[in-house]
């Protein structure tokens, strides 16, 4: 670390000791009131990353950064760790994690690294690969990180064409099941949908895996895309002295098509 960056750093430490022992606001949190802040900060920079907003994440990071500062913060005046706890226990598992950097272990690729990884953490008392999973995490990046960490021990398909045929099973056995549900309704058949339902995004979500693509990211930016055309049908309705809900699906479905040339000249047809 440069003597300036160590300055700026020592700079942010101290605004954040002296906001801790002057301002009222800060004062008053504890790690459990900072929790839901700490998570919106958190989707805040995963809204600028998805929207390539680097000024936007740069300012994020700024935001976790202090974040960081008042849990160390909080955590040494109760007696349990100090910021340079935090450096140390971070710096240092780092070095442990990479052995083919720091020691004697040698790897071919970034899958042997990850592999290395969950193996030391297995050697630290983990008691399953999958400990380290937040329950809080949102179910489709939760799934992406259940289905990776069981890909370390082996356990995973050896070809995208095998996913996609347990993708197809998976369309069956919904169809199935609401097949069921609709001869007779009851909260049995309507947790078996559910169940079915549910196996088919996991599969769906392995098989992006697969094919190199965050299905979390993905559907992000489908979600921005269909609103902001959304939005622009709004317009466009509002514009013929219309509001959407007076207009036949027909006619939104035209206006929606005229949306959608305007993006692409070149795609006609559907919802997206």
């Amino acid at each position: 670390m440069s003597q300036t960056l160590a300055d700026k750093f020592l700079r942010l430490k101290t605004i954040m000791d002296e906001l801790r022992e002057r301002c009222p606001w800060d004062r008053k949190q504890t790690a459990e009131t900072l929790r839901t802040l700490t998570i919106e900060e958190t989707y805040e920079l995963a809204d600028a990353i998805a929207t390539g907003q680097w000024s936007g994440i740069r300012e994020e990071l700024g935001d976790l950064l202090l974040h960081i500062l008042f849990y160390a913060r909080i955590g040494h005046e109760q007696g349990h760790f100090s910021l340079e706890d935090v450096i140390d226990s971070i710096s240092e598992k780092l070095v442990k994690r990479h052995p083919h950097i720091y020691g004697d272990v040698s790897v071919s690729d970034a899958d042997d690294v990850k592999r290395n990884w969950e193996q030391i953490k297995m050697n630290e008392g983990k008691s399953s690969v999958l400990e380290g999973v937040p329950r809080s995490l949102p179910a489709l990046v939760k799934a992406v990180r259940i289905q990776e960490k069981a890909a370390q021990v082996g356990f995973e398909w050896q070809a995208a064409a095998q996913v996609l045929e347990k993708v197809k099973e998976e369309e069956r056995e919904l169809q199935q099941a609401l097949a069921m549900r609709a001869a007779s309704d009851s909260p049995v058949t309507r947790r078996h949908a559910e169940e079915e339902f549910g196996d088919l995004l996991f599969s769906w979500v392995n098989y992006s895996r697969f094919a190199g693509i965050d299905p979390e990211l993905a559907l992000e930016r489908t979600n921005q895309k269909f609103s902001e055309r959304f939005r622009q049908m709004e317009m466009l309705a509002q514009a013929q002295g219309r509001p959407l809900s007076g207009l036949s699906l027909a006619e939104m479905d035209a206006i929606w098509d005229s949306v959608k040339r305007a993006y692409h000249p070149a795609r006609e047809g559907g919802m997206l």
